[in-house]
């Protein structure tokens, strides 16, 4: 048992080719995107029971629509 690598436990280790590469971080706000693609504000959302539905139905929408893709993407990943 003192060898765990033969069942695929082991460090895992980041390798970076270059100290010198950067990498762009971008920030995703997916609720600032359904209240510009709406035209509501959090103000519209809070007070009125019909922007609120709307909100929440776009923002799922928007969660499964992301799931979804990853799924593909690792799908993608496993079966080349």
């Amino acid at each position: 048992m003192s060898d765990l690598r033969s069942i695929g436990l082991s460090a895992i280790r980041l390798s970076r080719q270059s100290g010198n590469d950067t990498e762009l971080v971008l920030v995703q706000r997916p609720l600032h995107r359904i209240f510009t693609f709406l035209g509501y504000s959090i103000d519209d959302v809070v007070e009125n029971p019909i922007a609120k539905n709307a909100v929440l139905g776009y923002y799922k929408l928007s969660r499964q629509i992301q799931r979804s893709s990853e799924i593909v993407d690792l799908e993608r990943q496993w079966n080349p």
